[in-house]
């Protein structure tokens, strides 16, 4: 069975544990507590395979006041990264994501393989208190290399499935390309992932 591991990020407010929830559970929930973090576990099938999928939803105050990427960046598989359209604060937040992500691949190239990333337009039916252009997204996204979706994760809840099935299609099509990525084995990156965050797991 493959194990995908996707970390979803984003600024506070900006709706990143309401679109996870929305696509584990098909639910919308709109509070979640910002200081809190925690790992989703779920068995899934993909194109008729099976698969164990963890997603990473951290707290959305970057820690110690400073953006570091440093354990989610060896962690995960897969990123989504979240912004509020109606907040452009929020897409600054994204994108000096998007630019950390960028320069961890240009750096040494340690990683054989680029992991996926995905840049989401949040609270779409917040359209008429819109403060970022939808070119304003796919432009970064292009300058990214990454992929890129407008929608609102309490009212389409089809959208947030494919966004998420896209993602981790796009996972598995990096994990065909370099089968093992992980020389350390699956107990020592249990380890390795208890160690680095060591929060709650909920399975869904």
């Amino acid at each position: 069975m493959n194990e995908l591991k996707l970390a979803v990020l984003g600024s506070r407010g900006a709706g990143k544990s309401a679109l996870t929830v929305r696509f584990l559970t098909r639910r919308f929930i709109g509070e979640y507590a910002s200081n809190s973090e925690c790992i989703y576990t779920k068995h899934l099938c993909l194109d008729g395979r099976q698969m164990h999928m963890e997603i990473y939803d951290p707290c959305s105050q970057p820690r110690q006041g400073k953006l570091s990427l440093t354990d989610e960046l060896h962690w995960a598989d897969g990123f989504v990264i979240v912004y509020d359209i109606s907040n452009r604060a929020s897409f600054a937040f994204a994108k000096a994501l998007l630019y950390r992500i960028r320069d961890s691949h240009l750096a040494a190239c340690k990683r054989v393989v680029e992991s996926a990333v995905f840049l989401v337009g949040n609270k779409q039916d917040l359209c008429h208190m819109r403060e970022v252009g939808w070119d304003e997204g796919q432009k970064l996204a292009m300058d990214n290399k990454c992929q890129f979706c407008e929608l609102s994760a309490a009212e389409h809840c089809q959208e947030v499935v494919t966004m998420f099935t896209k993602v981790l299609r796009t996972i598995t099509t990096n994990f065909k390309v370099k089968e093992k990525r992980r020389p350390s084995g699956s107990k020592s990156m249990a380890k390795l992932i208890n160690n680095m965050f060591g929060k709650r797991r909920k399975s869904v």
